[in-house]
């Protein structure tokens, strides 16, 4: 590798914990102080001067000030440093600059983040659109003193059917296990549900199945995760 492109990478990988926290992200407001978080971070190891720059407009504005510090060591902290940053004079040309150094070494920031982004939304569209059916199944499961593992196995099943039905990548997935379990409504798994037809051993359940749990990383996630949140 090229100097610049061992300085970039160890800027991205000093950055890695900025980054990964797209996987605590639950709106796309959210999702968008990591970003730029993310942004600030690279700035400061690969424009400096840019970065010097934002960072005193910051300091020295009065409001932006204590709004930082007011927040340091809360939750609100990350979100209220990106808010200021954002508002301060240079914001823009730090962006400019760091997204030239990093063409410059072949890298394509954005295309990296929208790919996080992409992946976080889709699962976080599951999740919404099945947690009403995962409260049914869990309820039914709880006042069911005699449940097996086998029952929790089956609504398992029925929940992550629910999610896929989120993730257009699954459309023929979904479409052949449709046939397989001779389901009636396919956003009603439980109607005309039959025990027998939701074996996990057909052939056709793999696919979905490996499908899902590939949402769910890409969403920074786990499909036991899910199962297990309130």
């Amino acid at each position: 590798m090229t100097p610049e492109e061992v300085t970039f990478t160890n800027a991205f990988n000093l950055n890695r914990p900025t980054l990964a926290l797209f996987s605590k992200c639950s709106t796309k407001d959210e999702l968008h102080v990591v970003r730029d978080a993310f942004f600030l971070g690279m700035a400061s190891k690969m424009c400096p001067t840019e970065y010097g720059a934002l960072r005193e407009a910051m300091i020295t504005d009065p409001v932006s000030f204590t709004s930082i510090a007011s927040s340091i060591n809360t939750p609100q902290g990350l979100e209220a440093a990106v808010t200021a940053a954002r508002a301060a004079d240079g914001w823009e040309a730090l962006l400019g600059a760091l997204h030239n150094v990093s063409s410059a070494v072949n890298s394509d920031l954005d295309a990296i983040w929208s790919t996080l982004e992409k992946g976080r939304l889709e699962w976080l569209g599951a999740l919404n659109s099945a947690h009403p059916l995962k409260v049914i199944l869990q309820d039914a499961l709880k006042k069911d003193g005699k449940s097996t593992e086998r029952d929790e196995m089956e609504s398992k099943m029925i929940y992550l059917y629910a999610l896929s039905l989120s993730i257009p990548a699954l459309e023929k997935e979904l479409a052949a296990w449709i046939q397989v379990v001779k389901m009636e409504e396919k956003a009603n798994p439980l109607k005309g549900y039959s025990p027998d037809l939701w074996d996990p051993r057909k052939e056709e359940w793999r696919p979905l199945d490996l499908g899902v749990q590939e949402a769910a990383e890409r969403g920074g996630a786990s499909f036991s995760d899910a199962w297990e949140a309130a």
